[in-house]
């Protein structure tokens, strides 16, 4: 079973991050689960989701407390105690950040999902790039489910721009 867990600020799509990846993980016939951690949080707070991919059906209703993959959708929270807790060795994160961070002792890589984001839809909304370069990271999940995960959430106009800046993402993303 694969455990990732998403962190970002009330608002910025990390619980609608976990539910696209869940959603993209089932339409590749796989067994996920998405879910949030939050309480009486505001926008702008720190908030977390967990969502879980396997090939059996998954039967742990936990929180995700040693993640494989831990995503950060603000950079700003990435000295967080909680951001950094339960990582393995082998934990990779992904951290939207224009520059590299160094987050606990593990793998790090970052991607600069603000700055695709505001030249894509004009909003500094990450999550969906986020999910983008997370795809052609792990390969857990294709991106064509991603993107259909992506526009049937948000159909219209918004879905095409956020399948857009999924495609873009995924197609500039460099491990490096």
């Amino acid at each position: 079973m694969i455990e990732i867990r998403f962190h970002g600020r009330g608002g910025q799509g990390a619980v609608t991050s976990a539910e696209l990846l869940a959603k993209a993980a089932g339409l590749d016939n796989k067994f996920s689960q998405a879910f949030p951690a939050f309480g009486p949080e505001r926008r702008g707070a720190p908030v977390r989701a967990f969502c879980r991919i396997d090939d059996q059906p998954i039967t742990t209703r936990a929180q995700v407390y040693e993640p494989d993959y831990v995503v950060i959708l603000d950079s700003t929270l990435a000295d967080l105690p909680e951001v950094s807790d339960g990582l393995k060795p082998e934990t990779k994160i992904l951290v939207n950040s224009s520059s590299y961070l160094n987050v606990g002792k593990t793998s790090t890589v970052s991607c600069d999902a603000t700055k695709l984001a505001i030249e894509m839809i004009g909003k500094p909304i990450v999550n969906t790039a986020m999910l983008g370069s997370f795809a052609k990271m792990t390969g857990l999940v294709s991106l064509e489910s991603l993107k259909k995960a992506v526009v049937n959430r948000f159909p219209g106009k918004v879905g095409d721009a956020n399948k857009g800046l999924v495609e873009k993402a995924y197609e500039i993303f460099d491990q490096k």
